[in-house]
């Protein structure tokens, strides 16, 4: 197949088997307003956790988390976290996090606490190492106890007990605790009841019926990889077609898509792969690569937005639905949310050079550190689980201040305020151009002018930007730094006694992000970044 044809049979697969939910998830990008790359502008912000390793309840940044590595949302809007080295799942409600389900009962020599399992009530149940999260119709509560390689229900009376799996790993299918599990990393539940589990380093989708049988789907994988001359590890494989010969490689998340179908992220292969479990066929939705057949554990993990065939990830994990049926993805090793809508993928939060952080902000200028698991929020917002930062994260859509006018005249936005201008702000070459003083007061810079030089001065905490009436050019100068110089197409000028500047050119030289909405002919200047607490 040649490469543009098969780009548009990704676009059409995606639009004929990825429907919404609408049990899970609500408005996302639909209406959003796109920057200039047609990206959704978000912005991330952080919910909870003050980001040093604990187990504190209480409001924000009071609370503390150790790795939380799954996320689900009830009915009312309460949302739980895997707290997975905590060995508790957690509750975030109306701001306050408390603990949901599991105890703490002791602590190895360096003061971790250890797990265990145990069923009873919910405070006084044990687990290890929880991971995955999934919710009935009824608000029932599945757990992917990864340590204890078990299926956990919590259910709506706060009682744990185990659905499947007996706390020592393995491979075996069977009814209840007969079957075993290897590292269990999520659970769905589908309309019926049946339970879906990436059962992660079996390599293999599990299902648990309502009676309790668990029955592995998919082929098993027999590739041996040479770790060191002499040790050897199992590992997964490739392939997709018939759902009884395809083969995973540490499958750790899944989603069911409207049809009630499974999507899966494939970790170990860099792909997103699709269970059509009417027709019994795998196929992949984005991703690629292969590893080297007795060298490598995993496919070499890479970073690249476009269309799904050409889209790169790095150890993708947790993944969501919204409303439109687009999928959102954790990418846990590239330290970014990415987003796979008509077959094209983009990145809607993370840095731009895939390094790891602890920043609130806008798209690429937000960081995170190993993102492992998302949801999404009634209101469309999206939740994010970013585990080693030990935060609650959550990437809203930005939206414009509410009473913008619905007119033809030129409008600027800083953050989500509309500036008032003395004059108009016009459209000049292209280019946005305000009066002066009403958008450096809005950014707390203070104007002087230059008259022999005819220059217009914005000063702030000792950095000094400047531009010449009738010039084009910016320079900026900030004290112990050579002064730069900085072409631009447009000069400033004076019209109605007052100055006019280009607000593009000194918004972005002073850090921050501009772009236009021709929808409502408005400027949009925001922060880039917000260092999280």
């Amino acid at each position: 197949m040649k490469k543009a044809t098969k780009r548009i049979a990704v676009s059409l697969l995606m639009s004929a088997m990825i429907g919404a939910s609408s049990a899970q998830a609500a408005a996302w990008s639909k209406d959003a307003l796109r920057g200039e790359n047609g990206q959704p502008l978000t912005e991330m912000t952080t919910l909870a956790g003050n980001g040093g390793l604990g187990s504190a309840d209480g409001a924000g940044a009071s609370a503390s988390f150790r790795m939380p590595g799954g996320l689900t949302v009830l009915k009312d809007g309460t949302v739980l976290v895997s707290d997975s080295r905590n060995q508790l799942i957690r509750k975030l409600s109306q701001g306050i996090v408390s603990t949901f389900a599991g105890a703490a009962y002791k602590q190895d020599g360096k003061g971790f606490p250890v797990g265990d399992l145990l069923d009873g009530k919910s405070d006084a149940s044990l687990f290890n190492e929880p991971q995955g999260l999934a919710t009935d119709a009824n608000d029932n509560v599945y757990v992917a106890d990864s340590g204890n390689h078990a299926i956990r229900k919590i259910d709506t009376a706060g009682q744990v007990s185990t659905v499947a799996g007996s706390g020592l790993l393995g491979r075996k299918d069977g009814k209840g605790k007969d079957a075993l599990f290897y590292r269990p990393t999520d659970v769905v539940v589908a309309a019926d009841g049946t339970l879906y589990v990436a059962d992660s380093l079996n390599h293999a989708i599990r299902s648990i019926s309502p009676s309790g049988e668990v029955k592995t789907l998919n082929a098993l994988s027999s590739r041996v990889v040479e770790l060191f001359p002499g040790q050897v590890s199992p590992a997964g494989d490739f392939a997709d077609g018939d759902l009884k010969s395809a083969k995973f490689n540490e499958p750790t998340a899944l989603v069911l898509d409207a049809k009630g179908n499974l999507i899966v992220s494939d970790s170990g292969n860099q792909r997103i792969r699709y269970i059509d479990l009417q027709t019994g066929k795998v196929t992949t939705l984005a991703g690629g690569g292969q590893a080297a057949a007795n060298k490598e554990l995993h496919v070499s993990g890479g970073f690249a937005d476009g269309s799904a065939s050409d889209a790169r990830f790095n150890f993708p994990m947790g993944l969501a639905l919204t409303e439109e049926g687009g999928l959102v993805i954790a990418d846990s090793q590239n330290h970014a949310i990415r987003y796979l809508l008509d077959g094209q993928v983009s990145t809607i939060a993370g840095a731009s050079d895939r390094t790891t952080g602890n920043v609130d902000g806008i798209e690429g200028s937000a960081a995170l550190h190993r993102p492992m698991d998302i949801g999404v929020r009634a209101d469309g917002s999206i939740l994010v689980a970013d585990t080693y930062n030990n935060k609650l994260r959550e990437v809203s859509l930005y939206r414009l201040p509410d009473g913008l006018p619905k007119d033809g005249a030129v409008k600027v936005v800083v953050d989500r305020k509309q500036i008032a201008f003395e004059a108009q702000p016009e459209i000049v070459n292209g280019r946005t151009m305000v009066p002066i003083r009403a958008i450096t007061q809005a950014l707390d810079y203070k104007v002087t002018f230059d008259n022999a030089a005819r220059a217009v001065q914005l000063v702030k905490d000792g950095e000094t930007i400047e531009l010449y009436i009738g010039k084009t050019g910016i320079k900026r100068s900030v004290p112990g730094q050579e002064a730069t110089v900085k072409p631009t197409d447009v000069e400033p000028y004076i019209s109605q006694n007052l100055t006019f500047v280009p607000v593009r050119f000194f918004a972005e030289e002073i850090g921050m992000d501009v772009q236009w909405d021709e929808a409502t002919r408005t400027a949009i200047v925001r922060s880039k970044t917000k260092l999280s607490k």
